[in-house]
This record gives C-alpha cells, sequence and structure tokens, in this order.
C-alpha cells in the first residue's frame, strides 16, 4: 500500500468514530442530575360509592318520629299526684330529757316515735285485729343514739311493718343520755300495726 494512502485512511477513521460517538449521545438517556427525583404518582383506586339501604316496606312515617323529652310529660302522671296522697310528716323532734331509769327510757322512746311520726301512728285503743306485730330489740350508745336493732318477731302478715318500724326508731333518736344507767342499755318494744300500717308501741298500753 503507498505510504500516501495513510493520512486519508485515518482521516476517514477519525470522521467514522466522531460520527458514531454523536449517534450514541442522542440515544443516551440524560445525566442523573437532569432526571427528576420524585417517584411517579400512585394511582388511586376509584372511591366504590356507598349503597344505601333500601326502604322498608310498610314503613309509616310515626316510626321515625322522635319521642317527647321528659320535661314534656305531665305532671300529673307520677302515682301520688294522681291518686291524691301526701307524703307523711317525719317531724324533728327537740334533744330528749335525760332518763332516771329504764323503764323511764322505754317510756320516752315510745311517746318520741309517736311524736316524730304523726301520720303514721295511733295513740287509741288498738283494735281487736291487727295487721302486723313486730317485735325488735332496741341498743342504744351511750348518748342515746341507737347503736343497733334486732327483730325478735317477723310478723307472718304485713312484712312491711317491720320495715317501717326500723326506720321509725332511727328517725326519732337519740332517746336521751343513758351514761348513768345500768348497761346493757336495751330493751324490747312491739309495735302493733293496724290495717292502715300505722303503729302503735305496746308500751304506751303498759304505762
Amino acid at each position: 500500500m503507498p505510504c500516501t494512502d495513510l493520512p486519508f485512511r485515518l482521516a476517514v477513521l477519525a470522521c467514522v468514530l466522531h460520527l458514531a460517538l454523536a449517534i450514541a449521545g442522542c440515544s443516551s438517556p440524560p445525566p442523573a442530575a437532569q432526571r427528576s427525583s420524585a417517584p411517579p404518582p400512585a394511582a388511586v383506586p376509584p372511591v366504590p360509592a356507598l349503597a344505601l339501604p333500601a326502604p322498608v316496606a310498610g314503613a309509616s312515617q310515626a316510626a321515625v318520629t322522635p319521642l317527647p323529652s321528659v320535661a314534656a310529660q305531665p305532671a300529673a302522671a307520677t302515682a301520688p299526684a294522681a291518686a291524691g296522697q301526701r307524703a307523711p310528716r317525719h317531724v324533728q323532734l327537740p334533744p330528749p330529757a335525760t332518763p332516771r331509769s329504764m323503764s323511764e327510757l322505754q317510756i320516752q322512746f315510745a311517746r318520741r316515735l309517736v311524736q316524730a311520726h304523726p301520720d303514721t301512728s295511733f295513740t287509741k285503743t288498738a283494735p281487736p285485729r291487727l295487721l302486723a306485730i313486730p317485735v325488735i330489740e332496741v341498743e342504744l350508745n351511750a348518748d342515746g343514739s341507737v347503736r343497733g336493732t334486732h327483730v325478735i318477731r317477723h310478723p307472718s302478715t304485713g312484712p312491711e311493718a317491720t320495715t317501717l318500724a326500723l326506720a321509725a326508731i332511727q328517725r326519732a333518736a337519740p332517746y336521751g343520755n343513758v351514761s348513768k344507767l345500768p348497761k346493757p342499755w336495751k330493751f324490747v318494744e312491739t309495735f302493733l300495726f293496724d290495717d292502715q300500717l300505722r303503729f302503735k308501741p305496746r308500751t304506751l298500753d303498759l304505762n
């Protein structure tokens, strides 16, 4: 090969290389600095439509009407007002005298029971037939307050009479300072209940 063809071949080879580099540069991806680093947005699934419940066949409009408030109810709906009754009175008694003996203590006990419950007690002669006769033992503290009670006899009829008698004992207390009296500070009272659930301490019939 003549030496004069070498420069021409080198020039042709340089042109081919330059053309190849140009083609490769056009097809290569852009530099990393030019690409966006944010990921493509995720596809949002479509929100399904909410299915409303079908109306119940035969349902009336009154079924969805709100109830009236409690304040709208008439006051006459209460039992005592409708029956024309009034709550029994419970009288707050003054401090009792100091008893000088156990017998005087029991008399004072019976009288305070009646005085504290003018609507649910009686003092006249007891009827021949009584509704209930509970018998209760009462124990006092030194200041005359109730330390404890024990039902000795439960009546076979009128069981609520025992509950009323126990409540009356607590309500009429105290019964006087008994610290100077001999222990134990206990006594037994019999309650005579008529058919209207009014009571009378039997001690009042004995003294």
